[in-house]
């Protein structure tokens, strides 16, 4: 893990959150299609106000996912997860450990219950003031690494998001 890198990953964030988006929406929706799922929509949130980025519809569920990122052997030990997403249907977390391409080398999900966010410190913003102060976000909380659990790679997560086993195999030809 170069600083190179890092600063790059810092510089180019937005960039690279609107990547790893569209490279994870492609992803299971491919991987859907592969097992023969045509049913699924996938919606994206213009404004990250509700506390999500995504909304995946599948059967008859439908599960608000706020999508997180951070570097292969970075030393994040936690995420800021917005409150707002306990209050929407099936709200979670997906966190995406990828490396310096871009490329996505696993996930963890959380998925919080209706007063999961009690025990989690309230969350302080990255950068200080002028006065060298992190003020509080009062809308969001400190979810420790160890709250996520990890899955085995797309057909994990997609079981994670939309229902152990309730996708057939994937399609031979």
């Amino acid at each position: 893990m170069t600083s190179e890198w890092r600063d790059i990953h810092a510089r180019h964030s937005v960039l690279r959150e609107v990547i790893l988006e569209h490279q994870l929406t492609a992803s299971l929706l491919q991987r859907l299609w592969q097992r023969g799922v045509f049913d699924v929509e996938i919606l994206h949130s213009a404004f990250d106000a509700g506390g999500y980025d995504l909304v995946l519809s599948g059967r008859s569920i439908t599960r608000h996912v706020q999508l997180k990122a951070s570097r292969k052997g970075a030393s994040t030990r936690s995420q800021k997860v917005g409150i707002a997403l306990a209050r929407r249907q099936a709200g979670c977390v997906v966190w995406m450990e990828v490396d310096d391409g871009l490329n996505i080398l696993g996930y963890r999900v959380f998925i919080p219950g209706p007063d999961s966010f009690d025990n989690y410190p309230v969350a302080r913003h990255t950068k200080a003031n002028a006065e060298g102060f992190k003020a509080e976000r009062p809308a969001h909380r400190v979810v420790p690494a160890t709250r996520f659990v990890a899955v085995d790679g797309l057909d994990g997560l997609l079981d994670k998001l939309l229902g152990p086993d309730a996708w057939p195999a994937p399609l031979t030809g």
